[in-house]
């Protein structure tokens, strides 16, 4: 049981990436679950951190190409995010096995 809402804790990423993960961390009595959640939030809102420059460079910045520039560095930094989401919720699923 502890696998499972470790490994949805990152899987949330789908459906509440940022509700679900803070409930099971403040909820739960577990260690190895709390853990999991806590990393899990964590890297739910590195996106979040990561676009809080660009909204500034979208008021602020005088040249379009570094607006498009970062658009794409953050396009990157969410997708990567969104692929180590998913892997980590398939590692911690297959430690049940």
């Amino acid at each position: 049981m502890k696998q499972l809402l470790s490994s949805l804790s990152y899987f949330s990423i789908f459906f509440a990436p940022f509700i679900f993960p803070f409930l099971v961390w403040v909820l739960s009595d577990n260690a190895y679950i709390a853990r999991h959640a806590r990393h899990a939030l964590l890297s739910h809102l590195i996106p979040v951190i990561a676009a809080i420059p660009l909204i500034y460079l979208m008021f602020t910045a005088e040249v379009l190409g570094s607006v498009i520039m970062y658009l794409i560095l953050f396009g990157l930094i969410y997708f990567l995010t969104f692929v180590y989401n998913v892997l980590k919720g398939v590692q911690v699923l297959r430690e049940y096995v």
